[in-house]
């Protein structure tokens, strides 16, 4: 039988909650940004001392020349950029240089993060979630890269906007992702539909149903964690998606890919093959803070640019907040 937690109203619009989903006072704006600038930065810190601290040295000569092209190719290569970006950002920055006449350490830094800063900007893209109601949102990944906490973050997110949300827990194989869905659930005052087991498709479909007849603004449906190399559990998800458009023609209105920071160059690969499987919409990326491959945000830009909605820095409820570029170049140089 499919199960049901009770939903409560959701909190104010601009109402922020803490993780056991006690409301506190609202934040000003600009400090509320401040802060999350700062733990941007803090999150990004071992990327940042992979790659952005190495720079002051390596700049330090205050000419673009060759010698210093090739050690910075070596260090966006160690750093996950990948060969096509950092190809990319090289020419670029030749490019400036020799046009603007850069002879400053300082000047070469700005010269470089204004090219990484162009280079990402078009993966910042605000997802629209008015445009439908209910507005499906499904979320796929690997075993690990963080599905069903960043669910649980994304409701509370969606939440402080004044909008409801209902969870359909479709990992049916994991029954700790099941456990773990309903206990956002219960914290955050959240519908949560749910199975004991069976087929995850069919656990998407009612929830979709009861969201429509309930009128909720979001479904944010969880999938089972799975390998792109496991072919069948791919052509599964595949079913997935299939039945989430008989239960809404116009669904899923967006395909979420969560992607683990920690696995580098690899998370271009799993970009590339569940996007051939489920037509990848958007990305999140989580982790951040635990690694020093943040440059594959780069990758992702030359290689397969998918908009990035969400970027994870911490284990805090308010630690996965929407990509913004200027953001995340300014903590990465800094």
């Amino acid at each position: 039988m499919f199960g049901f937690l009770k939903k409560n109203p959701a909190p104010d619009a601009g109402t922020a909650a803490d993780p056991l989903g006690e409301p506190t006072p609202p934040n000003d704006s600009a400090a509320a940004a401040l802060s999350w600038r700062q733990r941007l930065k803090a999150g990004l810190a071992r990327t940042r001392a992979q790659f952005g601290g190495k720079l002051k040295s390596l700049f330090a000569r205050g000419k673009v020349d060759d010698e210093l092209l090739e050690e910075l190719e070596t260090l966006l290569l160690t750093s996950d950029v990948g060969l096509d970006a950092t190809q990319h950002l090289l020419y670029h920055l030749k490019m400036r240089a020799k046009r603007d006449r850069i002879d400053t350490p300082e000047g070469i830094q700005h010269a470089l993060s204004e090219t990484m800063y162009e280079l990402l900007l078009p993966l910042e893209e605000p997802l629209d979630v008015r445009t439908h109601r209910p507005f499906i949102i499904m979320l796929a990944g690997v075993n690990g890269a963080g599905k069903t906490t960043s669910i649980g973050k994304l409701a509370k997110h969606y939440q402080a906007q004044g909008l409801s949300v209902l969870l359909a827990a479709g990992d049916t194989f994991r029954a700790a992702a099941r456990e773990q869905l309903q206990t956002w659930g219960e914290r955050n005052n959240v519908t949560v539909v749910a199975q004991q087991s069976g087929d995850p498709a069919a656990v998407i479909f009612d929830a979709i149903a009861a969201a429509k007849a309930r009128q909720i603004d979001i479904v944010l449906a969880d999938t089972a964690g799975r390998l792109p190399t496991q072919l069948h559990l791919m052509d599964e998800i595949a079913k997935v998606r299939r039945v989430i458009q008989k239960a809404e023609a116009s669904g899923p209105h967006e395909t979420l890919l969560v992607l683990d920071a920690t696995f580098g160059q690899n998370a271009v690969q799993q970009v590339m093959a569940f996007d051939k499987a489920i037509n990848v919409s958007g990305l999140v990326l989580t982790k951040l803070d635990g690694s020093a491959k943040g440059g594959v945000v780069a990758a992702i830009a030359r290689q397969c640019p998918k908009p990035i909605r969400f970027i994870g820095v911490g284990e805090g409820i308010d630690d996965l907040r929407p990509f913004r570029v200027r953001d995340f170049v300014d903590a990465l140089f800094e």
